[in-house]
């Protein structure tokens, strides 16, 4: 399991106890293998802003080190423990957290902290856990789920017509269907037995994908899914995209079988991939995350 960034703090402190100078890529592969990481633990990232776990949490557990003043960045990428971390490291303190590097006065400064003094002696346990990063994505997630979950509620309450020309735009973000007046006229025209429309693979009409575009309440089975496949047979097609504003039952997902290649959208995929295209939803705010660039203050 991949450690918190304050369970971090003290084997990145002691692998600095060389007294020499290590650049963040050393640090990770460090902490990575003091930590039994497996390889897919190694590479496992943020689902929003793509940043490596173990990259970023090893990356705050040296931010906040910095900030005690316990190691210093030397020149641009490399860090190196300062004469109080050595002392820290001699006295064998048992854990080093938050709440250690508190009693530095530079840390406090560094966290910029405004509470109360009963409060700095508490230290809360999601802070504890998670890096600054770690809940703005937390927040961000569930503000994207709660989004989701009105924007399936308004797609099921169109009309067919108006979720076939959602199904257009939100092809055309996605790349598919040429122009918008080619998409418009190939979907929600063909009706042929299982077969919605036909979309173009992609602006030089290469290739063709059958869709089948369904405003659905009930789970979709099996029995829809092999109508849709053999539609696609008697066009001599293998690839096709069943869009629905519902969910596939087991059944539906094993009915995909041989030569098709046949993509199953549900519900809560749809929602997922309007809100990653802008389609039905607008951006209220937007935020820029940015930091200090200690490297950039550093005399070469």
């Amino acid at each position: 399991m991949i450690p918190d960034f304050q369970t971090i703090m003290l084997p990145l402190l002691k692998f600095f106890s060389d007294g020499k100078e290590h650049a963040k890529r050393e640090v990770v592969d460090y902490i990575s293998d003091e930590f039994s990481l497996t390889d897919e633990e190694r590479f496992e990232t943020y689902p929003i802003s793509g940043v490596k776990k173990i990259y970023s949490r090893t990356d705050f557990a040296e931010r906040y080190l910095k900030g005690a003043l316990i190691l210093e960045s030397i020149r641009r990428g490399y860090c190196k423990i300062t004469d109080r971390g050595l002392s820290v490291l001699k006295n064998n303190p048992e854990k080093i957290d938050i709440k250690f590097l508190s009693q530095f006065p530079e840390f406090v400064e560094f966290r910029n902290r405004r509470r109360q003094e009963d409060e700095d002696q508490t230290i809360n346990k999601e802070e504890t856990e998670q890096t600054p990063l770690e809940q703005l994505e937390k927040g961000y997630a569930k503000i994207k789920a709660d989004l989701a979950r009105e924007l399936l509620l308004q797609v099921k309450q169109c009309s067919p017509e108006f979720f076939e020309k959602l199904v257009v735009e939100l092809l055309l973000k996605m790349g598919y269907g040429g122009s918008r007046e080619d998409a418009g006229e190939a979907l929600g025209r063909a009706h042929d037995g299982g077969i919605d429309g036909i979309i173009k693979e992609d602006r030089l009409g290469l290739d063709a994908i059958y869709i089948q575009a369904k405003r659905w309440n009930g789970s979709i089975g099996a029995p829809l899914i092999r109508e849709f496949i053999g539609a696609l047979a008697r066009r001599n097609a293998n690839k096709g995209v069943f869009i629905t504003t519902s969910t596939f039952t087991d059944a539906a997902q094993d009915a995909i079988q041989g030569p098709f290649r046949v993509i199953l959208i549900d519900g809560e995929l749809l929602t997922r991939l309007m809100i990653d295209y802008n389609i039905g939803v607008a951006t209220k705010v937007a935020y820029e995350v940015k930091e200090i660039d200690t490297d950039y203050f550093i005399d070469e």
